[in-house]
């Protein structure tokens, strides 16, 4: 089962799986995920996977904004530490290039952050380096099951 399939099933209990978008384009970046979309690099959310010590954790914040480390650091207790690709294969299957808030193990908490509250509709990733999932912020909160919001973004 591909990624997006994979995420498509998982959304099927919220009656999402037919936001899924696949692309003939990589979507693995920002830049080009907002270009498949046809829309402002900030309405991509993307997920951002860090090691707070030894615990692993999921951010999903706006596209067009950087995680302020000494925010990190307050909230988590923590440096901002990114997963190698070798731990995020490890911990959650998914690889670079479609990093997703969905369908992962609860050993993985995700974080919304507040950078996202400035759109009304978010584009995360679906699983793979060429997918995305249109959703709501309310639609995002409810299936990922966050542990809640922060601020941790400039």
């Amino acid at each position: 089962m591909s990624g997006a399939d994979r995420v498509r099933t998982y959304l099927a209990q919220f009656e999402l799986q037919d936001r899924v978008i696949e692309f003939d384009v990589s979507s693995a970046t920002v830049e080009l995920a907002a270009n498949a979309l046809g829309c402002e690099p900030g309405r991509i959310a993307k997920t951002l996977s860090f090691m707070a010590g030894d615990r692993p954790l999921f951010i999903v914040a706006a596209g067009d904004r950087r995680v302020d480390n000494a925010k990190f650091k307050a909230r988590f207790e923590a440096k901002a530490k990114m997963m190698t690709a070798e731990q995020l294969a490890s911990l959650t299957g998914l690889h670079f290039g479609g990093v997703c808030p969905f369908a992962l193990p609860k050993t993985v908490p995700v974080y919304l952050d507040e950078s996202l509250r400035a759109w009304d509709t978010v584009y995360p990733a679906a699983g793979t380096e060429n997918s995305a999932v249109r959703l709501t912020l309310s639609e995002l909160e409810l299936s990922t099951h966050p542990v809640g919001w922060v601020d941790v973004c400039k």
